[in-house]
């Protein structure tokens, strides 16, 4: 698949390992909204917390962390 291998050239680049850190930093903030949010708000914000989750899961955040970690 050329997304995969799209994205395992990205990983070279410490600015797509920023980006990525960014999305992780917007899921935690949705996270904490969820905690204020109305019972007719909570779904949007469910909604946005599992889309954040699927990049994050997509491009292995974990694996982009620890590689770029001491840069």
């Amino acid at each position: 698949m050329q997304i995969q291998d799209d994205i395992k050239t990205l990983y070279n680049y410490e600015a797509f390992a920023r980006f990525i850190k960014m999305i992780h930093e917007l899921r935690e903030e949705t996270i904490s909204e969820m905690h204020e949010a109305s019972s007719d708000t909570l779904q949007q914000v469910s909604g946005r917390i599992i889309t954040y989750d699927q990049i994050l899961q997509f491009v292995d955040w974990e694996s982009l962390k620890k590689r770029h970690a001491d840069q």
